[in-house]
């Protein structure tokens, strides 16, 4: 019998630090904790082994296109551990150190991600979604510091700067080959802006994988493993299909494809694993909070069995590479305490079922700084999965804590019809029960919680009847003044640049004509409003009721 392990993470979020930067307090998460947890159990298979285990390959270094066409090619490779790490992607977005590093990298010694990837000895990753949100040149020099290798199938490198393999056969010492690869959900091409991707083509997540399994079978591999940055699309536990979109297809991958395991991320859920269609499959939720270890055995009949279970992360944190990453997170530390506005009375956490019947004020601000920012007629905005508040005083750490997402700024024309089809899009968000009382529909809490694709608009005089059947309940919709929408006219929508691609089933939105795309990021256009207008209320820049 032949055995290996994998330690497993996805959808980190530039959480690096164990550090809760909402609060600034200490919170048992990160990479650099994950990498203790990692290091702990590589030194006991050290000792039961009576070896040492490092995973310390070399640095690696800028390399010209001709060296990485040559390191393109070269898929055979060999390990000294039956211990390897890998991860998912959405590495590059979501935590304020990660943005204060990606807007002054010159500054700092070390890339923080990088670094703390390095300290887990990372063997082998794929990007997410996320990971292409800041352009080719931040890819290229966050993959040239890491010393793991990148595996990447369905996306082409149109410079050849990138160090990347479409998939890699790995020996291990006990003689096992394993046939690693990569994939990142197509819908990057939706979603991401058209600058980011000028030197980069994605391709068909289904079509990729397919094509590269092909090709590690017939490299001699043992095992199959593909690293999915997208997730499920049906129920896990009834198999119903949850939707028609592409944006995840886990579940046809392992229904009509044989990869023998499947390690996903991108929808933040947990499994800890299960057996689909016949792949054993798994997903760590996001922010480094847990991660995925597994245990695989290989009989010589060749019959393969795998175990996995989520852990928590630790409390320990590696020292070494916290000292060379904390003058980046003093420096963002000290910028996130600095207070730039203070509102007349504190808004208390917004209960999402609440808001969702009656408005939301934070939702109000975000709006008004769009209002504000570009020329329009009416705002949306939506809000992240958490209940979102304001203190009295506002700091920068408050506006990234409530204002979560990298997202920019898009202008759309839109027609009455096409504003009416969108809210009976947000109108699906609620249910009433056998009572006759409001909650929040299945359609937006399984299997992923989706709040953040319920849109709050602004300028708008709107009202939903949930007594009537879904696509019928917008019974009101006019100007903030009162004036009614005009047929034929067109209108100036502003949102963000990831709901103007339509994702969330807002098509209309999404196919509508684009005027005007703001190259700045809503959390500083926040910071900057806020600035202008250090004494706070609550915009009062909407008119919303639910009838039930």
């Amino acid at each position: 019998m032949k055995s290996f392990e994998i330690f497993f993470t996805s959808d980190t979020h530039g959480k690096v630090m164990p550090v809760d930067y909402a609060t600034g307090s200490k919170k048992d998460c990160g990479l650099l904790n994950v990498a203790r947890d990692i290091q702990k159990r590589n030194a006991e298979v050290s000792i039961e082994n009576g070896s040492l285990l490092t995973n310390a390959p070399e640095t690696y270094r800028t390399v010209s296109i001709e060296e990485n066409k040559r390191f393109l090619k070269e898929t055979e490779v060999t390990v000294e551990k039956e211990i390897l790490v890998m991860d998912g992607g959405d590495s590059l977005q979501g935590t304020p150190l990660i943005t204060n590093y990606l807007e002054n990298p010159q500054k700092f010694s070390c890339h923080p991600v990088a670094e703390a990837f390095n300290a887990m000895g990372l063997d082998f990753y794929t990007l997410g979604n996320h990971d292409f949100n800041f352009g080719y040149n931040v890819i290229r020099d966050y993959v040239n510091a890491m010393n793991a290798t990148l595996l990447i199938a369905n996306v082409e490198d149109l410079r050849g700067e990138i160090r990347h393999k479409r998939f890699v056969i790995c020996t291990l010492p006990n003689g096992l080959r394993l046939g690693i690869t990569g994939v990142v959900t197509d819908y990057v091409n939706v979603w991401e802006q058209p600058e980011n991707l000028t030197e980069l083509r994605v391709k068909d997540a289904f079509e990729s994988a397919s094509n590269v399994y092909k090709e590690m079978k017939e490299a001699g591999c043992d095992i199959t493993i593909l690293i999915y940055h997208g997730g499920y699309e049906e129920d896990l536990k009834t198999g119903r299909s949850l939707t028609d979109s592409r944006e995840n297809i886990a579940c046809e991958m392992c229904r009509k494809l044989d990869y023998d395991l499947m390690l996903t991320g991108h929808q933040h859920m947990s499994v800890s694993g299960l057996d689909l269609y016949g792949t054993w499959s798994v997903q760590p939720s996001a922010n480094a909070e847990e991660f995925i270890s597994l245990k695989a055995e290989y009989s010589e009949d060749g019959k393969i069995s795998f175990s996995s279970k989520l852990l928590k992360t630790g409390s320990e944190t590696d020292e070494v590479a916290k000292e060379k990453i904390m003058p980046l997170e003093e420096s963002t530390e000290k910028w996130l305490d600095e207070t730039v506005g203070e509102f007349d009375k504190e808004i208390e956490p917004e209960n999402k079922l609440e808001i969702a019947l009656h408005g939301s004020k934070v939702a109000a601000l975000f709006n008004q700084v769009q209002l504000e920012s570009v020329e329009c007629d009416f705002s949306c905005t939506s809000l992240g999965n958490g209940e979102i508040g304001f203190k009295k005083n506002v700091s920068i750490r408050d506006i990234y804590a409530a204002y979560t997402f990298a997202n920019t700024s898009v202008v759309k024309e839109v027609t009455v019809d096409i504003l009416k089809e969108a809210l009976e899009r947000c109108a699906q968000y609620l249910e009433l029960d056998e009572e006759g009382k409001p909650y929040i529909s299945d359609v937006f809490m399984k299997p992923k919680i989706e709040h953040y694709n319920y849109d709050f608009y602004a300028g708008l005089d709107y009202a939903f009847d949930l007594r009537k059947p879904v696509g019928s309940r917008v019974v009101r919709l006019r100007k903030l003044d009162g004036t009614p929408l005009q047929e034929g006219e067109t209108y100036r929508l502003v949102t963000s640049n990831y709901r103007a691609t339509g994702t969330g089933g807002y098509e209309m939105i999404g196919n509508a004509k684009a005027v005007y795309e703001d190259p700045d990021n809503v959390q500083d256009l926040l910071v900057e409003y806020i600035r202008k207008h250090p004494k706070l209320t609550v915009p009062d820049n909407y008119r919303f009721e639910v009838i039930y």
